[in-house]
């Protein structure tokens, strides 16, 4: 937490006190009102006072002359302004209030003492607040912000956290979490660095002129799937890919450790999205983003095995009816990249899928469908005998998806690796504190 966070935080906890405070002050002064001596009280004790020197210097009209001194008692009683010496004298034996003093003006005691209780209270709480420690190291990161710009501004870095709907039967996040991570961060990186205009990823001068980027190529390598709860920081820069390309790598790392546990490199290129055609970067949107290219080598060595195209006499496992629904639309109205990689899972046969965990990808895309696509998926395993495949060790499958008019949408190649023994035994089970 930086000083300005402390700052602000220690703002907020003084303002919830005072609030608390007044809050408690309010209700307590309606329990205990605070007692306040009458003015009409004050105002007859001086004239009780005033009244009783006047009587003890008061003498008799005959006893002034020189005459005979007669008692008091002897006389009648004599009137001042109306009122009989006896009766001011009953009135002079009342009890007169106490004089003001600062002891006196203050609040009750009991609402002083309430008013108090509540502010250690209030101040405890919020103080219980600030001080929460995490019962695990790894919590102290945060990870919901929006991510960082590092090393002289040409990379930008974002933490996640793994969550319990981003994993999957063997308690893993799904690679489909994963790439979902890396293009976040790639969308975060042109916002952050202030090149974002009105279009999903577009800089203001693509904007102007209606392009967007659309990747043509994604290889991805596995090193370790990260597990519920992990924090994982993804570092992504770009660089420049041919003529009329960029390139964008991804490193993600585990937060705790710094372990590496996906490594990623794709191809963009930039498209009409009225057109729906490719077209070249202009010099306008070049001079944008050309001081954020970095000059290095793609983070990972190119596979530059040639993707073969499959048919129905090639594929092992064929799945029809597959359709973009609303939901998997951006706002350009262009199907995110990441639901590609879900429908070329769904030909995966299950035994690989239970047994091995995707270790590599490589993906070339060959054209976008559309909202209204029906689209088939179909894979090829390479392997001899395709029936005993959970106690094969590395695997290798060929794919492809494609439109039921036989236009290809993506060609790819995944690479399996037996899962960990330990996943093995919660495969197909439900764990008894699951709700």
């Amino acid at each position: 937490m930086n000083m300005n966070s402390l700052r602000a935080l220690e703002y907020e906890l003084v303002k919830c006190a005072a609030v608390e405070f007044i809050m408690a002050t309010a209700a307590t002064a309606s329990i205990f009102p605070v007692p306040s001596p009458s003015p009409d009280a004050g105002a007859d004790g001086n004239k009780l006072v005033g009244g009783s020197v006047k009587l003890q210097g008061l003498k008799s009209k005959h006893a002034s002359s020189g005459g005979l001194q007669v008692k008091a008692h002897a006389q009648a009683p004599p009137k001042i302004n109306g009122s009989t010496v006896e009766s001011l004298k009953h009135d002079d034996d009342l009890p007169s209030p106490p004089p003001r003093t600062f002891i006196n003006q203050l609040p009750d005691w009991s609402m002083l003492l309430a008013a108090i209780t509540t502010i250690f209270l209030a101040a405890e709480k919020q103080w219980m607040m600030l001080d929460w420690k995490p019962r695990r190291s790894d919590m102290l990161i945060d990870p919901f912000g929006i991510g960082r710009i590092v090393q002289d501004g040409l990379v930008f870095r974002q933490n996640f956290s793994i969550r319990s709907y981003e994993i999957g039967a063997d308690r893993t996040a799904s690679i489909e979490t994963v790439m979902n991570h890396l293009q976040e961060t790639a969308l975060n990186h042109v916002k952050t660095a202030g090149l974002l205009g009105d279009g999903f990823g577009s800089t203001p001068e693509m904007c102007k002129k209606n392009l967007i980027w659309v990747v043509t190529r994604m290889q991805v390598v596995v090193d370790r799937y990260p597990t519920w709860g992990d924090v994982v920081q993804v570092d992504t820069w770009v660089s420049a890919s041919g003529k009329n390309g960029m390139r964008r790598d991804w490193l993600l790392r585990d937060c705790k450790t710094g372990e590496i546990l996906t490594r990623a490199s794709s191809v963009w290129v930039m498209m009409n999205k009225l057109t729906r055609r490719l077209s070249k970067i202009p010099e306008e949107v070049r001079a944008e983003i050309a001081s954020y290219f970095v000059n290095s080598a793609p983070i990972l060595e190119e596979d530059n095995r040639k993707l073969s195209k499959l048919d129905d006499n090639t594929a092992d496992y064929i799945r029809t009816g597959l359709s973009p629904r609303w939901n998997d639309l951006d706002v350009n109205q262009h199907v995110n990249n990441v639901k590609y990689i879900g429908w070329i899972l769904e030909s995966a046969p299950q035994p690989i899928l239970e047994s091995h965990e995707l270790s590599a990808m490589t993906l070339e895309y060959r054209r976008e469908c559309g909202r209204d696509s029906v689209l088939q998926s179909l894979t090829a395993v390479s392997a001899a005998d395709v029936g005993n495949l959970a106690h094969r060790g590395q695997l290798e499958c060929k794919h492809l998806l494609r439109l039921e008019d036989g236009a290809e949408i993506v060609r790819g190649r995944t690479e399996w690796r037996p899962k960990p023994v330990s996943n093995f035994d919660i495969v197909n089970q439900v764990p008894a504190e699951s709700i």
